[in-house]
């Protein structure tokens, strides 16, 4: 059933109200990364301050522990990349998306002419057995590799290898204060095996539109990274609604998600680097305009934190800590009125008291965009 026309206004209050960016939320962290879907996790931090700007209270050994425990690990799972998610989701999502890893074998212009007539089902039994006994690096792992294969490139294997297996990062890398080098070990050799009951992909996409719609087909393609899931999405029509955006794209959604009225208040929020909110959809217009979205990332591919405004991106954040003082910078893309500016000096306090608890100098700085 199409219900009507959504506008960018009303399609980014109810994406942050699933986000929990309207309101924190009292969720444990373990419940909220698996409503997400998993955090973010290119780096060690990211993670951290992904929970802190969604969740009330939340202290940093809570993620710590969880990765302690092994109840969440840090795996490459969607769009190629590193994301914090539980044990049972990194179960579920890496078998989906192997194929677009697999894919990276062949299209990966840095590696694809190293990895020719690479004999890959060998190649992934061997870096299993040496994986298994002892997590290493991928620095680590090139020798080692290349003794089998002294043909090809050991930058090559070793990439090829965290693309053919579920390696998650063992600890400490990933733990607060206390990260290292990320070293490799198979999922189901430090986490246990999967359970019989996992999700599949009918359910993926319908957890993918609890946390992140109402979404097009596109934009749930540009989330996890795979294509042709119109066929998925089609199955699932007579479980959903549906509706237009402004430029009339059909888009897919739960019946009884959220969708707060446009004119909902929507605060300050400081994301987290590589934050999925925004980076979850094709169309990113609920948040951002395109002229801004082509200052998000930076030329080594950083995503620094965006600061959003009444809903909407509004500059991006640096944190400068050190061991007696913490600086936020925050560059403005658009000229903020001092209701705002006070809103983000505020935030920003609060989000360096989180970061540096122990400086003695907390300070937030405002700059203008230079145009």
């Amino acid at each position: 059933m199409t219900i009507g026309t959504l506008t960018d206004r009303a399609l980014g209050r109810a994406t942050l109200a699933r986000q929990h960016l309207l309101r924190r939320s009292d969720m444990d962290p373990l419940t909220m990364i698996e409503h997400l879907m998993g955090v973010q996790a290119q780096s060690p931090t990211p993670p951290y301050y992904a929970l802190w700007t969604r969740l009330r209270g939340f202290r940093p050994e809570a993620l710590s522990d969880l990765l302690e425990s092994r109840r969440v690990v840090r795996i490459v799972l969607m769009r190629g990349t590193v994301f914090a998610v539980s044990v049972a989701d990194a179960h579920a999502l890496r078998p989906w998306v192997q194929p677009l890893l697999d894919r990276d074998l062949d299209t990966n212009p840095a590696h694809r002419a190293g990895l020719r007539d690479v004999d890959r089902k060998a190649l992934a039994s061997l870096a299993r057995e040496l994986l298994s006994d002892t997590p290493r690096s991928q620095t680590e792992l090139r020798p080692l590799l290349a003794e089998h294969f002294p043909e090809q490139d050991p930058a090559a294997l070793a990439h090829a290898v965290r693309c053919l297996l579920p390696l998650v990062q063992v600890t400490p890398r990933g733990l607060w204060g206390r990260s290292a080098l990320p070293r490799l070990t198979p999922l189901d050799v430090w986490a246990g095996p999967p359970a019989s009951d996992l999700p599949g992909p009918d359910r993926l996409v319908l957890r993918y539109l609890a946390a992140f719609g109402p979404a097009s087909v596109r934009d749930l393609q540009a989330w996890c990274g795979l294509t042709r899931l119109s066929e998925t999405v089609e199955r699932l029509r007579p479980e959903l609604v549906t509706f237009r955006d402004e430029r009339g794209v059909e888009l897919f959604d739960l019946p009884d998600a959220p969708r707060p009225d446009p004119s909902t208040p929507a605060p300050v929020r400081i994301l987290a680097p590589f934050d999925n909110a925004l980076l979850a959809h094709a169309d990113r217009r609920r948040f951002i305009s395109d002229e801004h979205r082509a200052r998000t990332m930076t030329k080594n591919g950083i995503i620094a934190p965006m600061v959003l405004v009444g809903g909407r991106v509004a500059g991006a954040a640096k944190l400068i800590t050190g061991r007696r003082s913490a600086v936020l910078e925050v560059t403005a893309w658009r000229s903020l009125s001092a209701s705002s500016r006070s809103a983000i000096e505020t935030e920003g306090a609060k989000l360096m008291k989180f970061a540096a608890p122990d400086a003695d100098e907390h300070d937030v700085r405002l700059i203008a965009y230079p145009m």
